[in-house]
């Protein structure tokens, strides 16, 4: 069986999840832990980051990658568009997604931790020790969100802008390229997950996410498409989300 190293919050390991799920793979998902599991890792392919998926004696890391080698082991539910312009289109908008989206996002969840104390304690590991979640429930990070104020201020609406504009691609469309499921759709997805935590999230963090974002109502539409790819690839009960 396959088996998926991951970080649960990653949105980088939640594209994978979401393409294996879209080709209808059976797979086994191995939880890592922050600095001592990524030796592990390292041990297994050579570098630290996540997600890394295991084949036998294959191993593969690199969300992209990831989704490149399961593209070859199964034509199920093909994730790359048949139609050369198309899949130039896609794998263009998961680029953009990987890097100046997932950049953006990052940023914007920094700021929101540093400024929700209940945030920052619902994205630790379900297993931590009561003790270690009130440490980090009562931290001092106040001075992260000056910081991240004064260098990004711009950024927030930039971000809104870019998100509007893929909303209202999709408002006449139910797929970003194309008519079928793509790499583009798992990748903006999946990016999505920090800005407003999806069901698969867990109960802890479900609907949680980023001021301005995750209430916006410019972005509700873009949100619920989310949801409902979720549903559709994870099953998800829709009374849930």
């Amino acid at each position: 069986m396959l088996e998926l190293y991951q970080f649960k919050h990653s949105p980088f390991c939640l594209k994978v999840r979401l393409g294996l799920n879209a080709k209808k793979l059976s797979y086994r998902i191995i939880e890592i832990q922050p600095g001592v599991g990524q030796v592990n890792i390292f041990r297994l392919s050579g570098q630290k980051k996540l997600p890394v998926l295991k084949d036998g004696e294959n191993v593969i890391s690199d969300s992209t990658s990831i989704i490149e080698y399961l593209e070859n082991i199964t034509k199920e539910s093909p994730l790359i568009p048949n139609n050369p312009k198309e899949a130039a289109i896609a794998h263009v908008i998961e680029d953009w997604a990987d890097t100046t989206l997932a950049k953006a996002v990052r940023l914007e969840l920094i700021k929101a931790v540093a400024t929700d104390s209940s945030l920052r304690e619902a994205l630790l590991p379900e297993d931590s020790p009561r003790s270690l979640k009130s440490l980090v429930k009562t931290l001092p990070f106040d001075f992260i969100n000056g910081i991240t104020e004064v260098i990004h201020q711009n950024e927030s609406q930039n971000l809104i802008k870019s998100l509007d504009k893929i909303s209202n691609l999709i408002s006449s469309n139910e797929y970003l390229v194309g008519d079928g499921l793509s790499i583009a759709d798992i990748a903006v997805s999946a990016q999505l997950s920090f800005l407003k935590f999806p069901y698969s999230s867990g109960i802890n963090l479900t609907n949680k996410g980023c001021p301005g974002f995750s209430d916006n109502p410019k972005l509700q539409r873009l949100f619920k498409w989310r949801d409902d790819l979720e549903q559709h690839l994870f099953a998800v009960d829709p009374a849930l989300i």
